[in-house]
């Protein structure tokens, strides 16, 4: 469809619409310093004056962000107000009508109801594939929106970009596609088909994988032209002022990538470690954040989880979900509990490891010849509380926190009075425990670590997380001790780390001064640790050039 035959589709009475202008519009590009025109609270506490209705500065980061012009950007009160707007601004109430997939996102048909539109829902396919001529046949000359979410919800699928492309070529309507779970998928957004389809319109939102879901802010992307009639019908003021300035000062596309490819890693662990429990039958496949699980009683195990304070959306009467469970996937630690409740993971521990937060660890280790706590948080720096008997050990162990951005604790209390190798092995063996056990599945991790500081000596750690164990030291030291720990237990130490972690560990170091040596290599076994278990977008599996290890 061209754009003038899109634009053809819309109300006339919204064609002729005189939209509301605003006291700000009237000045142009002109930029008052005294505002005198809308009737405000002259006294300046932050939110007197009215928010710019056109929200440009929102605007022309969230498209320099996507790729795309601001004029084909239109920013609603969550995207239920695009939804709506899109039928009241093409279809009369009482005569024409909408078509979409079923099931899907219920506020399409909450929205063509409170317009009086009629709403027509073509079932997907048992395995939630879209009919393409179902939707068509479903099509007549009132049929003015057809309703695509993609990935769909509550499925979880992606619909192929051909299929959508077909129906773009032979419905002579608007689709809308609803691309709210996208930054989750392993699949493109359909924005690049806009130069060739002004009849498409792409719905995505900032309360996903943006986290900004109290802000209510929804994103509809098309035709510049197709913007400017929805912008014509919308409410002046329709996003206020704090929404936007939060939505300006939190819109952070590194961290938002971090945080996905942790989603998706813990998506990947949620649909693994379910397979295992008995009362599971199937587990959809899923793009989206969120898994759709077919359970053998889907209330009573709602029920179990309500009773445990953790809820979950029950989707089992809407018609294809029956049986059906919506998860959504949450930290790992949420992630932990559902899994813990479903009993697949133990309650407890039983080898005295426990989960604190996500990706903070309490090791309890207790043997004949020594008692040790160790905490280990790897995102939240700041406690370092150590103690273990030996002063120059504990010197080399703060090297850790400070140069590696993580948090540790560690308590030890050993058979000093016989020899100091107890000691240092069960820390080191304790620290590897938990390096692993916090890294969990290790999915979105950026695996590999290595750095080369420079003091009067030089120090080079490798760490690769890859899950294979090797230990390479290649230090000497010319004096028996350095400080009250003798120097032959340093290679001892991180090799209980390495064997704790399961990781490959190859250290290297030279230089003449042996406490400089001894701290170099702490410090750049920290920096390499700090690299190694950085969650970066890597956002499926360990990064593996042999696949997933």
């Amino acid at each position: 469809m061209t754009i003038e035959e899109t634009l053809a589709l819309a109300r006339p009475n919204i064609l002729a619409l005189d939209p509301y202008s605003t006291a700000r519009d009237d000045c142009g590009d002109n930029r008052p310093e005294v505002f005198l025109d809308a009737n405000e609270n002259p006294y300046n506490n932050g939110i007197n004056r009215y928010p710019d209705p056109h929200q440009k500065l929102l605007k022309e980061k969230i498209a320099a962000i996507k790729g795309i012009s601001a004029a084909s950007l239109f920013i609603g009160n969550g995207s239920d107000e695009a939804i709506d707007l899109m039928y009241r601004v093409l279809c009369v109430p009482g005569k024409d009508n909408a078509v979409s997939i079923a099931p899907s996102y219920g506020m399409y048909s909450v929205a063509a109801a409170t317009n009086d539109i009629e709403f027509r829902k073509v079932q997907l396919r048992e395995d939630f594939t879209m009919d393409s001529e179902a939707m068509l046949a479903a099509c007549d000359d009132r049929t003015k929106l057809m309703f695509i979410c993609s990935p769909n919800n509550p499925c979880g699928n992606t619909f192929p970009a051909g299929q959508i492309e077909d129906l773009l070529d032979r419905f002579k309507g608007l689709v809308v596609l609803d691309e709210a779970y996208i930054d989750f998928s392993q699949y493109p957004s359909l924005v690049c088909l806009l130069s060739e389809h002004p009849n498409l319109v792409v719905l995505q939102t900032l309360s996903k994988a943006w986290g900004m879901a109290g802000l209510r802010l929804g994103l509809a992307v098309a035709d510049p032209e197709g913007i400017a009639l929805m912008s014509r019908a919308k409410y002046p003021y329709n996003i206020n002022v704090l929404a936007q300035k939060m939505a300006l000062a939190r819109i952070d596309e590194r961290k938002m990538k971090a945080q996905v490819a942790e989603v998706v890693g813990e998506r990947f662990r949620l649909a693994k470690e379910l397979a295992g429990c008995p009362e599971v039958r199937k587990i959809y496949p899923s793009d989206a954040n969120f898994l759709l699980v077919e359970f053998d009683d889907a209330d009573a195990m709602y029920d179990k989880l309500i009773a445990q304070k953790l809820i979950v959306r029950n989707r089992s009467r809407v018609k294809g979900c029956e049986g059906c469970l919506r998860i959504t996937v949450g930290t790992p630690s949420e992630n932990s509990r559902l899994l813990r409740i479903l009993g697949v993971l133990p309650d407890k521990p039983s080898n005295g490891i426990e989960m604190l937060g996500d990706r903070h660890v309490r090791v309890v280790r207790k043997t004949r010849e020594t008692d040790i706590t160790l905490d280990l948080d790897l995102d939240n720096p700041g406690s370092e509380k150590i103690s273990t008997g030996l002063d120059f050990f504990d010197h080399m162990l703060d090297q850790i926190p400070h140069h590696g951005g993580v948090s540790l604790d560690v308590t030890a209390k050993g058979d000093l009075n016989v020899d100091e190798h107890h000691t240092i092995e069960d820390v080191g063996i304790a620290l590897g425990e938990a390096i692993d056990a916090a890294l969990g599945s290790k999915l979105g991790i950026s695996r590999y670590g290595f750095v080369l500081p420079m003091d009067d000596c030089d120090a080079c750690v490798l760490i690769d997380f890859g899950g294979r164990t090797d230990f390479r030291w290649d230090v000497t030291f010319s004096r028996e001790k350095v400080g009250d720990v003798p120097t032959e237990m340093f290679c001892h130490f991180f090799q209980s780390v390495c064997t704790g972690a399961k990781c490959n560990l190859h250290i290297q170091a030279r230089g003449e001064n042996e406490h400089h040596k001894a701290e170099a290599v702490f410090k750049a076994f920290a920096r390499a640790l700090r690299m190694a278990v950085a969650q970066s977008p890597f956002p499926y599996d360990l990064p593996s050039s042999k696949g997933c290890l």
